[in-house]
């Protein structure tokens, strides 16, 4: 049980995590506009728009992946399996971070597929 909690907890931090390469390149335009930071964002290309989609899909990744670990703690399904799948779900959620930075698209393909797809069979291992 510890692991998967350690799992929902890292996953809840990656999306703040990701907001830091986000941060660099918008102090690289000169400053980091905290008055209208959506604004500046929305200016982002480059290193720094792709820093900016990995932080957004870092979010949109939470909302499959934390209701999965919750019903497997819920339904005390914590077998080998489910561990397993989470912390796959972590290392290719990092990953797809990294290679969204390094503008590698089809491993970030590949890698958001991996995490996606834990999440789903997360919920499989749950149905009796």
């Amino acid at each position: 049980m510890t692991i998967l909690i350690t799992c929902l907890f890292m996953a809840l931090l990656l999306p703040l995590l990701a907001k830091a390469p986000v941060a660099y390149a918008m102090a690289k335009q000169g400053r980091y506009n905290n008055n209208q930071p959506r604004e500046q964002q929305s200016k982002l290309t480059g290193f720094g728009g792709r820093a900016l989609a990995a932080h957004q899909n870092a979010f949109e990744s939470v909302i499959l992946f934390a209701p999965a670990v919750i019903l497997a703690l819920a339904t005390d399904n914590i077998q080998q399996t489910v561990v397993i799948l989470a912390v796959i779900h972590i290392i290719a959620r990092v990953l797809y971070n990294i290679l969204y930075l390094f503008d590698l698209s089809s491993l970030r393909s590949i890698t958001w597929a991996i995490a996606t797809l834990c999440s789903f069979s997360i919920v499989f291992q749950c149905i009796p």
